[in-house]
């Protein structure tokens, strides 16, 4: 370890770190702000002060010291993909060595160092707690969301029994085949806590038992003779999340039976169906991380539902705490086993980590059971005495209406999602029609080619483009044919127009290509360059680069002025009668289903995005979704990615694989490990 007793040793490794790649600057200068600042500051400390920060950008919010030592290549993802250095160009040297002499005890020891490194409230850069190291803005987030959560638990809310019974009856049927309804079950939990969890796969009706529940609400609202309605807020974290839950909220609303309540029209006007952004919500202030609501100036809501929270970061989670009045409601909705935020913190994954066993007290179980409308019992094998506060307000819904056991793409869902390898080879060696599985090695970049462009991963006849869409997965031709055959008249009107940015933004979410990495020939980087070029061969494109009508771009930063947000696509478009100018099409982000028309010269952050990662396509979905693994195992390969890029596709799933099958096999029995103290006791 002698290397590690000499500061300008690693502010030396710590600067070819940064220089390869492996750190941003930004860890480098904050290592480097601590020797400045205090210059006997221990040599391993700035090395765990550079790592820490090297871990927030990686999603972590702490760097755990023990698992770095026991592993320091995948827990630090270290060095990253593609960046091994030039030929001839000679590498640093791996975390792996430089840690290999260092123990558990020298590093802790290394900082205790009351200067620098606290161990709890104080104004020290640094938290330790255990073998955890914060910095300290993520220790506070942390500790503020576990706090403002317990609170809400622990705020004990009137319940109107009998409203709750007779709204019960109404909005839900009776159905044998359900012992019990987990969407009711959700709804009853949820009614008498000020914080709740709704979680489940797709289709399992997050969105239809939200709708539900915020009738019973309304309803146990309504009936008290002093009482109004409650003042209910709708959000997401992303522009796309936001426009889908504005949709099927909407519907959801509209077939809410309620006649047979006795203040049925009330309840459903009383419903929100409109969504917004986190940001938006909580009031963005330009050139700050601040909002304009916070403790001193509060949300004016009654209850806060908040979609897609596997997508809400620590950071974030913090914000919406803090912005609530404390006697508001939060609910929170999201499937537990996606990939988790990619900024840092997994506080969705993590608050459920106990779900799919519930550990519903006895108590909870009994008062339950009180209730005849719920029928059915709870599983003896959910029943825990040494059930949490949290696990009760917790509820998992169980039962898919989208993939039945009959489903390829459930089934494969489930085989991924329980880290089954020999299930995972059953469901792809079945014959699934919905299922395509493409072994690049051995079929080749044609396959690829034909998928890409018509969604056929094998020749056909007739071809693939020929088939009736609903009868077939499509590739990008579809949206590109659709722009061409629905583009309107010279002279058409504003209403025709937006009409046809419409139908090409439809038709291009037909289908997604989704990739695992950014970087290298399976990354997006190469595949959008790859088959930019191939739709250009096939003459479906005017161009493979540059500005042309017909490319996909994606929005990379939020832009505030134009109104879009990091994760919005949007189609770039010819106008009819302009001469050839081009104008690129967002939905309006709102779920009104305007438009949007944006110059290209006034997007200062977008990318071209034929192929999409994983972690953007969260809150989106697609008829047909291809997955591209790479050719060789990869930190970022794990479960929930794996699990993730399945659940985007609805219809029409396709996994292409550029390396052996023991990638996928690898990825799906190791699970992605986000470093965090939230649930510690």
């Amino acid at each position: 370890m002698s290397h590690l007793t000499d500061n300008a040793h690693v502010r030396a490794l710590i600067a070819r770190w940064t220089e390869h790649g492996w750190l941003r600057a930004l860890d480098g200068a904050f290592a480097g702000f601590l020797a400045d600042e205090v210059p006997n500051a221990p040599p391993l400390l700035l090395l765990a002060a550079a790592l820490a920060s090297h871990q927030l950008g990686r999603g972590h919010p702490c760097l755990d010291l023990e698992q770095t030592l026991a592993d320091p290549g995948f827990a630090l993802s270290l060095p990253p993909e593609g960046s091994l250095g030039s030929a001839g160009e000679e590498a640093p040297p791996l975390p792996s060595a430089v840690l290999a002499s260092v123990s558990l005890a020298d590093w802790q020891a290394a900082l205790v160092h009351p200067q620098l490194v606290g161990d709890g409230p104080g104004a020290t850069p640094l938290v330790r707690v255990g073998a955890r190291l914060y910095l300290r803005r993520y220790w506070q987030y942390e500790q503020s969301v576990r706090a403002g959560i317990d609170a809400r638990i622990a705020t004990p809310l009137p319940l109107r029994e009998a409203v709750l019974r007779a709204a019960l009856s109404v909005l839900f049927a009776q159905d044998p085949a359900l012992q019990p309804d987990w969407q009711k079950l959700a709804c009853v939990l949820a009614a008498r806590s000020a914080f709740a969890i709704v979680t489940g796969g797709p289709g399992t009706g997050k969105t239809t038992t939200v709708v539900r529940l915020l009738a019973v609400l309304q309803s146990m609202a309504l009936a008290d003779p002093a009482g109004r309605a409650l003042r209910i807020r709708l959000a997401a974290p992303t522009g796309k999340a936001a426009a889908r839950l504005n949709e099927s909220i909407a519907g959801a609303v509209a077939r809410l039976d309620l006649a047979a309540l006795s203040d049925g029209d009330a309840v459903r006007a009383a419903i929100p169906v409109e969504v917004t952004t986190l940001h938006r919500l909580l009031g963005t202030r330009p050139d700050t991380r601040h909002f304009r609501h916070h403790a001193g100036n509060p949300l004016p809501v009654d209850v806060l539902v908040v979609d897609e929270a596997s997508m809400v970061d620590l950071e974030m989670m913090a914000a919406v705490l803090a912005a609530l009045p404390q006697s508001a409601r939060l609910i929170l909705l999201g499937d537990k086993d996606q990939l988790s935020s990619v900024e840092a913190g997994a506080v969705l994954g993590q608050l459920c980590s106990r779900a799919e066993a519930a550990h519903y007290t006895p108590a909870t179980v009994a008062w339950l059971a009180g209730i005849d409308e719920l029928g059915g019992q709870i599983p003896a094998e959910l029943v825990d005495a040494e059930g949490t506060a949290l696990d009760q307000a917790v509820t998992m819904l169980r039962h898919s209406y989208r993939f039945d056991d009959r489903s390829g793409i459930g089934q494969l869902a489930r085989a991924v999602n329980a880290g089954k390898v020999e299930a995972l080879r059953s469901v792809l060696a079945s014959g699934h029609a919905e299922l395509a599985r493409v072994v690049l090695a051995q079929s080749g970049q044609a396959a690829l080619r034909r998928l890409v462009i018509d969604g056929a991963s094998a020749p056909s006849s007739p071809s693939a483009a020929d088939r009736p869409a609903t009868k077939a997965p499509v590739g990008y031709r579809h949206y590109l044919a659709t722009l061409h055959a629905t583009r309107p008249q010279p002279g058409a009107g504003q209403d025709e127009t937006d009409d046809w940015a419409r139908r090409v933004l439809a038709a291009h979410g037909r289908f997604q290509m989704l990739c695992a990495l950014r970087r290298g020939a399976w990354g997006v980087e190469g595949l959008n360059r790859q088959i930019a070029g191939w739709l250009h061969e096939e003459g479906l494109i005017p161009a493979a680069d540059g500005w042309y009508a017909g490319r996909p771009v994606l929005v990379t930063r939020n832009d505030y002025g134009l109104g879009l947000m990091n994760g919005d696509i949007g189609i770039t478009l010819d106008l009819p009668g302009s001469e050839g100018a081009l104008r690129v099409a967002f939905p309006a982000g709102d779920g009104s289903g305007g438009i949007k028309w944006v110059q290209p010269s006034r997007l200062q952050a977008v990318d071209t995005v034929y192929a999409l990662t994983v972690h953007k396509s969260q809150g989106s979905e697609f008829e047909h979704a291809a997955l591209v693994l790479p050719d060789r195992l990869n930190p970022i390969l794990t479960r929930e990615l794996v699990y993730t890029g399945i659940t985007r596709a609805k219809r029409w799933f396709s996994l292409l694989e550029a390396g052996e099958p023991a990638v996928l096999e690898q990825a799906v029995q190791r699970r992605v490990l986000r470093v965090s103290g939230l649930m510690a006791a």
